[in-house]
C-alpha cells in the first residue's frame, strides 16, 4: 500500500476514537427507557447507543475512502485508547477519596456510575474488535464485488453484519460480568441493534455526501485488491 499523505485522515480518526470513548463512558452511566414496547418486550438501551453507531459511520468512511489497511490502524488505535481509559477510570476508583468529596458525592456514587466500567471495557473491547473488523471486511469486499457501485448498499450491509456481531458479543459478555442484569439482555440486544442499524440508515445520505467529498478532496478511492486482511497485520 502506498504511503500517500492525506489532509483529513487524522481528523476522521480522531472523530472515530472520540465517539468510541464517549459511547463507553455513557454506556456505564445510564440505561434509557422511552416507554416503547414490541409486544411484551420493553425496548431499553444503554446511553452509549446514542453515539456508538456514529463510530461505525466513521469506520465506513475510513474503509470506503482510505481502504481496509488504514481503517485497521484506526481500529487498533481505538482499541488501545479504550483500554487506556478503562485503566485510569479503574485507578481513580481505587485511590482514596477526599473527605469533602465523600460528603457530597462519595465512593458509592462513583462505583454505581463508573465502578462497572472495567467489565464494560472488557465486553466493549471484545465486541468492538470483532464488530469493527467484520464491518470493514464486508465493506471492502463488497466494494470490489460491486465495482464501486451502490455505496449505500455496502455501508448498510456491512453495518447489518458488524452491529449484529458487536451487539450480541457485547451484551453476552457484559451480562456475564454483571454489568447489566440478565433479565434485561434480550431487550438490550434487540433495542440496541434496531437503533444502531436505524441510525446508520438515517445518516446514510450524509455518509454518502461525506464519502464523495473526501474522495474528491483526498483524490483517493481505494480498492482492496491486494490487501492483507489479517487484523493483526497492522503495517500499511
Amino acid at each position: 500500500m502506498h504511503n500517500k499523505s492525506y489532509q483529513y485522515y487524522d481528523l476522521v480518526m480522531a472523530s472515530f476514537v472520540t465517539m468510541l470513548l464517549l459511547s463507553n463512558l455513557l454506556s456505564s452511566a445510564k440505561l434509557i427507557d422511552l416507554g416503547i414496547h414490541i409486544g411484551s418486550l420493553k425496548l431499553i438501551f444503554d446511553a452509549g447507543t446514542l453515539v456508538f453507531p456514529i463510530s461505525y459511520i466513521f469506520g465506513d468512511i475510513l474503509t470506503e475512502v482510505y481502504g481496509y489497511a488504514r481503517s485497521r490502524r484506526v481500529i487498533w488505535t481505538g482499541f488501545a485508547t479504550t483500554a487506556l481509559m478503562g485503566f485510569f477510570v479503574w485507578l481513580a476508583g481505587v485511590l482514596p477519596g477526599d473527605a469533602d468529596w465523600q460528603q457530597y458525592a462519595g465512593q458509592s456514587a462513583y462505583d454505581v456510575i463508573l465502578g462497572g466500567i472495567s467489565g464494560l471495557i472488557i465486553a466493549s473491547l471484545c465486541a468492538y474488535w470483532i464488530g469493527e473488523f467484520s464491518n470493514s471486511y464486508v465493506l471492502a469486499k463488497l466494494k470490489i464485488a460491486t465495482r464501486g457501485r451502490w455505496v449505500w448498499l455496502r455501508t448498510i450491509s456491512s453495518t447489518l453484519v458488524g452491529q449484529a456481531v458487536d451487539t450480541i458479543t457485547f451484551f453476552t459478555i457484559a451480562v456475564a460480568l454483571g454489568v447489566f442484569p440478565a433479565n434485561a439482555m434480550l431487550s438490550l440486544v434487540v433495542t440496541n441493534y434496531i437503533l444502531k442499524v436505524g441510525i446508520e440508515v438515517i445518516f446514510t445520505p450524509l455518509t454518502l455526501q461525506t464519502i464523495q467529498w473526501l474522495k474528491r478532496a483526498e483524490q483517493e478511492d481505494y480498492y482492496d485488491y491486494n490487501t492483507e486482511f489479517n487484523p493483526f497485520h497492522i503495517q500499511l
